[in-house]
């Protein structure tokens, strides 16, 4: 059953033409999608759409059934850079999102420290980000969004700023922690083999059109095993591919 569905979005910026051009797609509950695509294709763009933080010129954005009309509490985001709060800790960030609500409370406390533990981080909750390196500063922003065990998440490029090592270990982080609350996942990226890895289907797009899209069949859990095998490499050709236009 569609969890997030898109029906013939169109969405232009004032004095350009169409960004994106009836766009329909839809993501079932529980799956973890990529969209991939080369820098300006509209990726963004779409993402902000689905996550209410644009609105369509035309069509519809529906999630859980109803009709998207901005960001909603069931909801996660993690953008491209952290975007943690340098007077706060790494507690404290990741208790951001309720705190602007209201107070905390002891189980609050208790969730945001088992994150930590689970993105590898125990014994950091004290830590202010100028004392933590990239990738714990982008497990502290995971965690963050985390934090209200939202049904949706959103991740614009989280890990694109994150050394080869880093960034797989955080996509396994993700991979995780995802399955474990089974939530459904929009990520966006340029790179194809981490949206092999992360992903149960891969869509490209291209021109702000959904040009090409690929179910992954690589049994779960992931492992980093998987990235050496043939059947990889044949799924990251197939979708290099699609995005040089069927050209070899």
């Amino acid at each position: 059953m569609s969890f997030l569905t898109i029906q013939e979005v169109t969405y232009g910026y004032e004095n350009k033409g169409p960004v994106l051009q009836h766009i329909h797609w839809s993501i079932p509950q529980g799956e973890f999608h990529c969209l991939l695509g080369k820098s300006g294709c509209g990726k963004t763009t779409l993402l902000k759409l689905a996550s209410g933080l644009l609105h369509p010129d035309e069509g519809i954005v529906s999630l859980d059934g109803q009709q998207v009309k901005g960001p909603s509490p069931s909801s996660g985001y993690v953008f491209q850079a952290p975007t943690l709060l340098e007077w706060k800790t790494a507690l404290e960030n990741i208790l951001l999102p309720i705190s602007l609500k209201r107070k905390p409370t002891q189980e609050d406390h208790d969730y945001a420290r088992h994150l930590l533990d689970l993105m590898g981080l125990s014994g950091y909750q004290d830590q202010y980000p100028k004392q933590l390196s990239g990738g714990q500063q982008s497990r502290v922003a995971i965690a963050r969004a985390l934090i209200q065990r939202p049904a949706m998440l959103f991740l614009d490029e989280p890990f694109a700023a994150l050394d080869a090592i880093t960034r797989e270990e955080l996509q396994d982080d993700l991979l995780r922690l995802c399955q474990l609350n089974q939530t459904t996942v929009l990520f966006i990226t340029h790179d194809i083999a981490e949206a092999v890895y992360l992903s149960d289907r891969v869509t490209v797009m291209a021109e702000g059109k959904l040009v090409y899209e690929l179910e992954v069949p690589l049994p779960k859990p992931r492992h980093v095993e998987m990235r050496v095998q043939p059947s990889f490499s044949q799924l990251c050709w197939s979708i290099r591919q699609a995005m040089n236009g069927g050209r070899k």
